[in-house]
C-alpha cells in the first residue's frame, strides 16, 4: 500500500496547482476568452521610415462574435508597445483610435481593449540590426486567438538584395508607392500556435525606403482619423414624386423672363418707325406724282409749276 499522503504533500500540491496558471503565463500561454478571427493581415516593412521593423496586423472578427468583443492581445517586449491601435466598420474603412490598457507581463506588452465593430488594426515597430550590410528580422505571431485565414505580406526594403523569407511567399508585385511586396495565404491557424516569421536581406544604403522612394501622402504608414464629432442635421431630401423640386421651378422662371427680355430689347432695338411722307405735287400733263422740290416731271418732262 502507498503511504498516506501527508498534509506537507497536500500543501505542496495545491501550491503547484495555484502556480500552473502563471508559470503558463510566463511561458507564453494564449489568452483565455479570446473570440474567433475570420481573418488576420500580417504585413512586416523593414526599415521603412526608421531602422525598425514595422508590424501591421489587420484582423477582422468573425461572423456571430457579440460587439463590443473583449479581446487581451501580446505584442514583443522590444516593441515598447504599440504605435497604433484602431478599429472600423469596415475591411479597408476609416480608421479610428480606439482606447486600450497595456501591461508588461510575461516577456510581452499585453494590450486589453473592447472592439466596437468588427475590424481592428494594430502597429508596432521592433528595432533591426543596421550596421552591417547583412540584416535579419524574426517576428513570430504569439497565437493569441484561433483564425480562420492567415495572410502574411512582407514589404521589401527599397535597395536591398538577396532577400528571403519563411515561410515561403509566392506572390510578388510592385506597390502604388514603388515598393515590392510578397505575399501568401497561409490557411488556418489555432489558438496558442505561434508563427515565426523570418526575413533577411542585404542592404547597403542607411536611409530607409520612406526616404529612398519618397512616397505620396496616403501612401505612407498608417494616419488614423479622430472619432467622429456630432454635426449638424443633414437638411430634409426632397419629396419624391414626379413634379421638379421647387428651387428648379424658380431657376425655370427666371430664364424664360431673361429670354423674354432679350427677344424685346432686340425687337425695339431693330423696329423700323413709319417715315412721314415727303411733300409732293401732280404733274398737270401726266398726272405722276413728284416731290416738291423737283422742277420738271421725272416721267413726262414737262416743267412743273
Amino acid at each position: 500500500m502507498h503511504a498516506a499522503t501527508t498534509p506537507a504533500r497536500l500543501i505542496a500540491m495545491l501550491a503547484l496547482a495555484l502556480l500552473l496558471p502563471a508559470l503558463a503565463l510566463a511561458q507564453g500561454a494564449a489568452p483565455r476568452d479570446n473570440p474567433r478571427l475570420a481573418s488576420l493581415g500580417i504585413e512586416i516593412w523593414p526599415e521603412y521610415d526608421r531602422p525598425a521593423a514595422l508590424v501591421i496586423l489587420k484582423a477582422a472578427l468573425a461572423e456571430g462574435v457579440k460587439l463590443p468583443a473583449a479581446v487581451t492581445l501580446r505584442l514583443p517586449l522590444a516593441s515598447g508597445g504599440p504605435s497604433a491601435v484602431a478599429f472600423s466598420a469596415a475591411a479597408g474603412g476609416n480608421l479610428l483610435n480606439l482606447n486600450h490598457k497595456r501591461a508588461d507581463e510575461g516577456g510581452f506588452v499585453t494590450l486589453r481593449f473592447e472592439v466596437p465593430e468588427r475590424f481592428f488594426h494594430i502597429e508596432f515597430y521592433e528595432p533591426i540590426a543596421t550596421t552591417l550590410p547583412a540584416r535579419s528580422y524574426r517576428y513570430a505571431w504569439p497565437g493569441d486567438f484561433t483564425v480562420d485565414r492567415v495572410t502574411l505580406v512582407v514589404q521589401e526594403p527599397a535597395s536591398a538584395n538577396a532577400i528571403s523569407v519563411e515561410p515561403n511567399l509566392d506572390l510578388a508585385s510592385t506597390g502604388p508607392d514603388g515598393l515590392r511586396y510578397r505575399a501568401a495565404e497561409l490557411g488556418a491557424l489555432e489558438s496558442g500556435k505561434p508563427l515565426p516569421i523570418m526575413v533577411r536581406y542585404t542592404k547597403l544604403d542607411l536611409r530607409t525606403s520612406a526616404e529612398i522612394v519618397k512616397p505620396k501622402t496616403g501612401d505612407s504608414v498608417l494616419s488614423l482619423a479622430p472619432p467622429p464629432a456630432a454635426s449638424a442635421p443633414a437638411p430634409p431630401a426632397a419629396a419624391s414624386g414626379g413634379g421638379l423640386p421647387g428651387w428648379a421651378l424658380a431657376l425655370a422662371g427666371i430664364v424664360m423672363l431673361a429670354l423674354v427680355g432679350g427677344v424685346f430689347f432686340l425687337w425695339w432695338q431693330r423696329r423700323e418707325s413709319p417715315a412721314a411722307a415727303p411733300p409732293s405735287r401732280t404733274c398737270a400733263k401726266c398726272g405722276a406724282i413728284q416731290p416738291l422740290d423737283n422742277r420738271f416731271c421725272g416721267k413726262c418732262g414737262k416743267r412743273l409749276a
